[in-house]
């Protein structure tokens, strides 16, 4: 890292060295009562003050401490299916890749997210955060729509805000602990209390582990596929130095290792399904298995720490804060596929002699191998292109050492402070400003090296005559500094009116640095990084700015009615590839001699803004036993930014392009009953439409849908809570969500020419390049539905129960990744069936 910020880093430690640290769940029930004002109204901060959510100008979905109690919620994936237009793809690759969509604006893979995360007032920096667990819970709310201007940094899509438990007065703490099927088990804790009357500490601690649902047939059906084991401590101390002063400690420490790379591969090629049909297979149909010759791992460890500081000076409030973060991640597991022969032939070199005899050899050990159609291990691994008799056919992640290995690693620093002041809510005038600044210190490192049956070495590079020497290189550093003024003005000329308008400034500077060495790959003779075909990759800058708008309007109609509307311009930075990525596109799929793929890929990729207007109305009836809100949305996205992904004889590739324009709208309806004081019924749904109006990335996709968007999403459900007598009570919460049809890439109905078609021609089989392409009619996801349940006891001080999570075993998908120029998808699976149960105690 760099000097200032380990030197501040050195600070913060010493600051905090006192705490033990955190991420507690939903111990809600437990922590505190929902955020609520004297007549049960629900209070949020979505405009970072304190106010009702009939006052707030904008559609937010509230999860208070009573639903995060009933549900047993704690972390980012299971709060969002709680949440109309919002879904979410989590863990399909490692822990900390997580895609949030909220209305069709999607968080690129291997780009910055499109959901601000914020805690506790504080905006928290790393994508990886997004699913870890933050602490004990007593609210959440899901903001839609731009938030730029208020909440700051990536918040084009919306905002999550999270709100812990503080200490109280008293020392209280809980525990709970939960056990299910597939050795799920879960165990949480807090304790919270006063030093003195005026110094106060929050101590939790989590643990969680599962066998997951799936196991490796090759390796002894072992349950090394979506296995997890991970743990934190947090600690908070809040001190009140005087009587307008308030401190905020926080401190967190986790660790998770497990399974990586959860995907199958579907094959897509109809012109192939005449031999075997499985060669053109429906992505929903695919019976997943897994034989992999090398176990996939994932290790992931954090570390943040941050202050917080309050100050009110009557007239308004200073608020300081800093935040240190430090994500270490990284995975290993097999190479994606051999079928195009990297590992398979014996060359001039000793290190690909040395890696074709060892494919050689463990080809002929498994030949007959059962694995998912229509791959097969023939008796040689040439693949059946060439040798149609004895040749074989790999898909991703085979038993054979013939398709290489794989390491990626990720390391990331963050250090960001926030100065804000605020006037107070008293007069009809009030107004905010404030000053923000990030730096970002991020190394990544992309390694594919040959498999010689001595495992994964956990060195980026390893020189030919190693144990598992590398073939291909990406490593850089990306270093961002980030810059930001804002402000807003609201306005109160009468009580039934509110106008706002908020304005944020960012100035983005982000710099490249290539980190690969210049030396040759030992199986091809060039370059190690196609990128090095000149020489050293330069490094490389940018500058990226954007101002944002937030224009929100509110009239109350009457006391229980509000109309309301907003605009705002939502901004994502343009940044950096893996610095020679342009290189490999244009020698396998684009240039001279390739098969004219039709897809741009640069080193850089552009910024992403988005114009966003809303307009709804939202209250309640019947003495607020039922309440309502309608919503309407348009949005207009310039140059999305949507993650692509690369395979063929150079290994597998990961890169970000831009979609020119995308147009965005639907509609978003929220109902919830309140039958009696004991039981309550709920439901929503949201409607999404989408359209590709430009992409010079993919020109053919032009008309398509915008990609990981759900086609609508529909919640339903109850909560009953039946007194039985003085210090007993039965709970019931049946939740049920329906995710629509979903596209995950920009080509959609579409054929498409693959490495394949540039294959047949020259092979064996001589058949025209036609039948190698591949068609995209069936990568669409269908809809699926998912069932909780969850029943139980509560007396006084303890509670126990029983759940089900996807009480139903759906069988469904968590993402498809459509390689178009290869000719399939990869493709993970959904959370299959939990039961178990559940006890806690309070005090």
């Amino acid at each position: 890292p760099a000097a200032g910020p380990a030197l501040v880093r050195a600070h913060l430690l010493l600051g905090v060295s006192g705490l033990l640290l955190a991420t507690s769940p939903a111990l809600a029930q437990q922590a505190a009562a929902a955020a609520d004002d004297d007549a049960g109204e629900i209070l949020v901060t979505a405009r970072r003050n304190t106010e009702r959510l009939i006052d707030v100008p904008a559609t937010v979905s509230v999860i208070t401490a009573e639903t995060l109690a009933a549900t047993g919620t704690f972390r980012t994936q299971e709060l969002v299916q709680l949440t109309p237009g919002v879904t979410i793809v989590s863990g399909t690759a490692e822990a900390g890749d997580t895609q949030i969509n909220i209305r069709g604006l999607n968080g690129a893979r291997d780009a910055e997210s499109s959901v601000a995360l914020v805690v506790d007032g504080i905006l928290k920096t790393n994508t990886a955060q997004l699913n870890q667990v933050q602490g004990t819970l007593r609210q959440v709310e899901v903001l839609k729509g731009p938030q730029g201007a208020i909440y700051g940094r990536n918040a084009a899509a919306g905002a999550i805000v999270m709100t812990t438990i503080k200490p109280g007065d008293v020392l209280e703490g809980a525990i709970r602990a939960n056990y299910g099927e597939l050795g799920t088990g879960q165990a949480f804790a807090y304790l919270a209390g006063p030093f003195s009357d005026k110094i106060g500490f929050v101590l939790s601690g989590n643990y969680q582990t599962t066998d997951g649902y799936w196991r490796n047939e090759f390796l002894g059906n072992s349950k090394v596929v979506d296995d997890q084991e991970n743990y934190g401590i947090d600690g908070r101390i809040v001190a009140k130095i005087d009587d307008a002063t308030t401190l905020d400690f926080k401190a967190r420490y986790a660790h998770l290792k497990g399974a990586s790379i959860n995907f199958n591969a579907s094959f897509h090629l109809p012109y192939f399904a005449g031999v075997n049909p499985a060669f053109y297979e429906n992505v929903n149909n695919h019976p997943f298995r897994y034989y992999s010759n090398i176990r996939p791992t994932n290790e992931q460890t954090t570390f943040e720490t941050s202050a917080r500081l309050e100050h009110d000076f009557g007239k308004g409030k200073l608020t300081a804060w800093m935040l240190y973060s430090n994500v270490d991640q990284s995975l290993t597991a097999d190479g994606t596929s051999a079928d195009f022969a990297r590992y398979t032939f014996p060359g001039a070199t000793p290190a690909s002699q040395a890696a074709s005899a060892q494919c050689f050899a463990t080809t002929a050990q498994l030949t007959g191998y059962p694995l998912n159609a229509p791959t097969f291990i023939g008796s040689v691994p040439t693949p059946f292109l060439f040798d149609p008799v004895n040749g074989s056919t790999f898909g991703a992640y085979s038993p054979t050492t013939c398709d290489g290995t794989q390491l990626q690693t990720r390391k990331q620093e963050d250090l960001s402070l926030e100065v804000r002041y605020a006037s107070d809510l008293d007069g009809p005038l009030n107004w905010s400003l404030g000053v923000y600044y990030l730096n970002i210190d991020r190394e990544t490192g992309v390694s594919l090296g040959a498999d010689l049956g001595q495992g994964v070495s956990p060195t980026l590079y390893n020189p030919p005559g190693s144990s598992n020497p590398t073939s291909q290189l990406f490593n850089d550093r990306f270093r961002t500094d980030v810059y930001a003024a804002f402000g807003s003005l609201d306005w109160k000329p009468t009580d039934q009116l509110i106008a706002g308008l908020a304005l944020r400034y960012d100035i983005e500077r982000r710099r490249a640095n290539n980190l690969v060495p210049l030396v040759t790959d030992p199986f091809t003779g060039g370059p190690i990084n196609p990128g090095q075909a000149n020489g050293l990759i330069p490094p490389s800058a940018a500058t990226f700015k954007q101002l944002e708008p937030k224009v929100t309007l509110l009239f109350k109609a009457t006391p229980t009615t509000s109309l309301y509307a907003n605009w705002g311009v939502g901004f994502k930075a343009g940044g950096f590839n893996n610095q020679g990525s342009a290189a490999i596109v244009r020698n396998n799929f684009t240039g001279p001699g390739t098969i004219g793929a039709g897809v741009t890929i640069n080193d850089q990729y552009r910024l992403e803004r988005s114009s966003a207007f809303e307009a709804g109305i939202k209250g309640s009836l019947f003495d607020g036993r039922l309440s309502y809100d309608l919503a309407g949305y348009y949005t207009q996205v310039r140059d999305m930014q949507f993650f692509e992904f690369f395979v063929g004889s150079f290994g597998l590739l990961r890169v970000v392009s831009n979609i020119d324009r995308v147009d965005v709208w639907g509609g978003e309806l929220n109902l919830n009953a309140k039958l009696t004081s004991n039981w309550t019924i709920f439901g929503s749904g949201n409607l999404t439409g989408s359209e590709i109006k430009k992409n010079a990335s993919r020109p053919d996709t032009v008309g398509n849908k915008s990609p990981y968007t759900a086609d609508y999403t529909i919640n339903a459900g109850t909560q009953l809570s039946l007194p039985i007598n003085d210090g007993l009570k039965a709970n019931f919460r049946a939740d049920y969500r329906l995710t629509g049809p979903t596209w995950f890439h920009s080509v959609q109905n579409q054929e498409k020419p693959t490495l394949f078609s540039g294959l047949l021609p020259i092979s064996a089989l001589g058949l025209p390049a036609f039948v190698g392409n591949a068609r995209y009619d069936v990568t669409k996801r269908k809809a699926f539905g998912i069932v909780n349940l969850r029943a139980g006891l509560e007396g006084n001080n303890w509670a126990v129960s029983v759940f089900a999570n996807n009480l139903l075993d759906k069988k469904w998908l968590n993402e498809v990744i459509p390689a178009i120029e290869f000719g399939g998808s990869f493709i993970s699976p959904g959370q299959r069936r939990v039961i178990g149960g559940e006890v806690s105690f309070k005090f």
